[in-house]
Order: C-alpha cells, then structure tokens, then sequence
C-alpha cells in the first residue's frame, strides 16, 4: 500500500506539472494582457510607458522563459504578486479557500446525507412507486441548472419572504457566525440539490446491482430481512462507486461551485478564480487552478486507500 501510494504520488507530481503548463499557455495566450488593461483605463499611457511596463513585469519576454519563471519561484514557494488585488498571491488564496472549504463540506456532507437513505428506501421496492419518486427526484436534482436554481431560492427566500440574504459572505460589520450561517443557507441548499441527485443516482445504481449477486441472495436465503441485508452487505459494496464518484466531485465542487458562488457573490475560489482570469492576473490565476487540480489528484489518491477499507479484497501489491 505504501509503495502504490507513493507511486501514485508521484504521477499526481507529473500530471500537476503537465496541467501548470497547459493552463500557463492558455492563460498566455488569451487576447490582452494587464498592461492593455491599464491602456484602456488611463489613456494617457504612452507606448514607452506601456513597453517598459511589459518589460518590468517580463510580458514582453517569450512564453517558455515566463513559464519557467514562474515554475522557479513556485518552487521556492513564491506564488508571485496579484495584480488585482496588489497582495502576495499566498497572502490572498487562505480566505477563500476556506470559504470554498465550508460551502463544500456542508453540501457534500448534506448530500450524503439526503441521497444514501432516499437509496436505500428505493432499492426496498425496485421499479415501485417510492423508487419510481426517488429517481424523478435524482434526475430532477442533477438536470437542473445550477444559476437557474440559485436564482429561483434567491427570489423566494431572499425577495419574496425576506427570510434569507441574497448573497455574500457576511453581512458588512457582522462577521459573526450567526451572519455567516444565514448567508450560507442558500449557496449550500443549492449544491446540496445539486450533490444528492448525482449520489442518489449513483448510490441506487449500486444497490440494485448489488442485490442481484449471489452472496445477496444467500443472506436472504439464511433469513436475514431485506432491511438488515441492504444495510450489512449492499450498502458497504454499494460504497465503492460511490467514492469515486465523490473524490472526483470534490475538485468540481471546488473549482465547478463558480456559478453559485458568482450568483450568491460569495468570495470563494471559484469567484476568485472567475475574477482572476477576467483581470488577467496570471499569478493569482495559476494558483487557484493548480490548487483546485491537485486536491482533486490527492481525493483520488485517497479514495484508492479508501476502496482497501470498504472492501477487503482490494489489495495494492507492492
């Protein structure tokens, strides 16, 4: 086990590498860059003033001699400076990470939540009227647009009732946690809608699978109640899709969450990242896709250490 850890931590090096290079170049190549930002906001700038900008912030040197720059200080631990928010880049990732973290764990973990019992109830009466319910349910939960959907609880709680606020992550001068728990109801309900239609799709999939298998069938065959079979046998099988299907959700919910997080104007890092790629802050940009990417390569990694748990006879020989 630790050897295929470590081995896979060492692909996980070289696919972060890979992704930094492509993501370098595609952020390079975009139209414009900062110093075309300040053109068009003060006009007075002149040519020499613009090339000797480019030349300070090493715009005008090739591609390939940026990007091993910046790999050079990244891997002393410089992340280099935001443009957009003139901070060290280090400095600015901490807060909305956190933010991202929070928002992400609750929904993940209400979606569990939601979906892993509403399974298990539906895999009782396959293609009955409770399973036939369950699965409009997840097929409504996974279709629905995420912008439409925050849109529409915006309306409801936060024009209709006033019950809720439409967006943010504190009130202004209130940075309590009651503040924060109201402004999080309505993002996290979002992604909780969203999360259980997937797991509640994938986690009945499995069950239904599962309860045609031979040792299911001898369970019920020695007297064990339908009830006591799905909890004890089904349910720890049906767990294997269901973890990879939640590690490789755990880099979408926190680089995909930018959606609800630009709607709900909750400063996160999907919206940091949305804004960074819209300023042209390379820096700031790089870290947050980077981020993003290698916690959803670590997810995977522990999801295989995971498998090893739930079911004894996935072995990784070393």
């Amino acid at each position: 086990m630790a050897v295929y850890l470590l081995r896979r931590g060492g692909e996980g090096v070289i696919v972060l590498a890979l992704v930094s290079v492509l993501v370098f170049a595609l952020i390079g190549l975009m139209p414009g860059d900062p110093i075309d930002l300040l053109i068009s906001a003060d006009p007075d700038i002149t040519s020499e003033d613009a090339a000797r900008l480019r030349a300070l912030y090493g715009l005008d040197r090739p591609l390939y001699e940026r990007y091993l720059a910046w790999l050079g200080d990244a891997l002393r631990g410089d992340l280099g400076f935001s443009r957009l928010y003139s901070q060290r880049v280090t400095a600015i990732l901490w807060a909305p990470l956190q933010n991202t973290v929070i928002l992400m764990s609750l929904s993940l973990v209400l979606g569990l939540l939601v979906a892993i019992p509403l399974a298990l109830v539906a895999a009782r009466r396959p293609h009955g009227p409770v399973d036939v319910t369950v699965n409009l349910l997840a097929f409504a939960g996974f279709s629905v647009p995420a912008f439409w959907l925050a849109l529409l609880l915006i309306l409801l709680f936060a024009v209709t009732l006033g019950w809720l606020p439409a967006g943010g992550v504190h009130a202004v001068g209130d940075p309590s946690l009651e503040s924060r728990l109201r402004h999080l109801v309505l993002p996290v309900l979002t992604l909780t809608v969203l999360n259980a239609g997937v797991y509640l799709r994938f986690t009945r999939g499995a069950l239904l699978e599962v309860l045609n298998e031979d040792f299911m069938r001898t369970a019920r065959a020695k007297g064990l109640g339908l009830g006591q079979a799905l909890l004890r046998h089904a349910l720890p099988n049906a767990m294997l899709p269901l973890t990879t299907v939640v590690a490789l959700h755990v880099g979408t919910l926190l680089s995909g969450a930018l959606v609800v997080e630009v709607v709900f104007a909750y400063r996160g890092m999907g919206k940091l990242t949305y804004d960074a790629i819209l300023a042209n802050d390379f820096n700031l940009a790089m870290a947050a896709l980077l981020l993003a990417t290698g916690l959803t390569l670590t997810c995977n990694i522990l999801a295989d250490a995971v498998y090893s748990w739930l079911d004894p006879r996935v072995r990784y020989d070393d």
